[in-house]
């Protein structure tokens, strides 16, 4: 097997034009297509249809393509998007592909690998509660299985996008006497984030079975996942799951590569996961070396703290603009003043999603021999 990274620049979520003339000129078979992550350019928050919009674009155009069904086609690609391109960050979508008849030589090296899971529908009373990091890990561990994933130490991002719900379905809830977690669609989008992670960790033994706590969710924050990257909004009913990582058993130039981003000032984690990945910044990315990166993601959060390095930040006080667009704004101006490229997976929301008041970097990149 070998795995295909493409990324599209997407300014418009009705527009997938650029996808379509990949498709036609043979650069993108849409039967291959196993999961699109990208950036759209809403708000990110619970009201932010522009990511509905796009995956309804692309399903309907995979549709068109490959003959099947538009809901058949959301049923086997996760469509991950994430709103907000504050500041230099670039509307567009990665395209996982997999081509199934490549094979990996018996001495080749370690390439990226991909797959994806989708847990059962969650319930008003799963989302944010065990149910849903139950599910999450079992979806998780089915995924890695899936990719030939071996070791945990070899999973390097997983990108989970799960449901949350609005203030109509809370109230139905709530009328029913049902437990749900939060009581506004902006802390039920933070609850289902927390359990996503939490099910991450628990599937890679970040956390032991047998001392995961559920109270420990929003309140013990040295509990996380170091590869997780969790999204949450209405657009969705379950949670939708793509692990990525190295195996010997795949194909291809492309690996991939993390690091924990300590703060929003950790402009060392984005050197260090290039040099991983042969891509030594000094201190900006050169074209060609430019050229060999496939994609970047990265999940930030405000320091709760109120502060950055000692000093204090207005994030969680402005009235004006939500916490998160702060910070993915920030946060993709410094990995793309390291890059060079905008095109960057930038999501906020890191709740227990590497270390708290940081969060996570993962790139993917061609070898510098391919």
């Amino acid at each position: 097997m070998r795995a295909l990274v493409h990324r599209y620049t997407l300014t418009d979520p009705g527009d997938v034009g650029v996808v379509q003339a990949a498709m036609e000129r043979g650069e993108l078979d849409p039967a291959r297509i196993v999961a699109v992550i990208g950036k759209t350019p809403g708000n990110g928050l619970v009201n932010d249809y522009t990511r509905g919009y796009l995956t309804q674009s692309l399903a309907l155009l995979i549709a068109d393509r490959t003959g099947a069904p538009s809901q058949a086609v959301m049923e086997r690609v996760p469509f991950i998007f994430s709103g907000g391109t504050e500041g230099v960050l670039t509307p567009h979508v990665t395209v996982f592909s997999v081509d199934p008849a490549a094979e990996a030589g018996a001495d080749a090296q370690p390439s990226l690998a991909v797959a994806t899971a989708f847990t059962r529908p969650l319930t008003a009373e799963d989302i944010g509660l065990d149910g849903q990091v139950e599910a999450t890990r079992e979806a998780v561990r089915r995924a890695m299985a899936e990719a030939a994933i071996e070791r945990p130490e070899d999973l390097h991002f997983v990108q989970v996008k799960g449901p949350c719900l609005t203030a109509a379905a809370l109230n139905a809830a709530l009328s029913e006497g049902l437990m749900t977690a939060g009581d506004t669609p902006d802390k039920s989008m933070a609850w289902s984030r927390v359990a996503s992670a939490f099910g991450v960790a628990l599937a890679l033994g970040e956390i032991a079975e047998e001392t995961f706590d559920p109270t420990a969710m929003l309140r013990d924050f040295g509990q996380y996942s170091s590869v997780a990257s969790c999204s949450s909004g209405v657009e969705v009913r379950v949670n939708e799951i793509v692990v990525l990582g190295n195996s010997r058993r795949w194909a291809g130039p492309l690996h991939i590569a993390h690091q924990p981003m300590v703060d929003a000032l950790d402009i060392g984690a984005v050197h260090r996961v290039l040099e991983d990945l042969g891509l030594p910044a000094q201190p900006q990315l050169s074209a060609d070396q430019r050229a060999r990166l496939a994609a970047v993601f990265v999940k930030c959060e405000p320091d709760r703290s109120g502060k950055v390095r000692g000093e204090p930040h207005t994030m969680l006080n402005d009235g004006d603009m939500h916490a998160q667009r702060h910070i993915r704004g920030a946060v993709g101006a410094l990995v793309a003043g390291v890059t060079g490229d905008t095109r960057l997976f930038v999501s906020g929301g890191a709740e227990h999603q590497g270390p708290d008041g940081g969060g996570l970097i993962a790139a993917i990149a061609r070898r510098g021999e391919c």
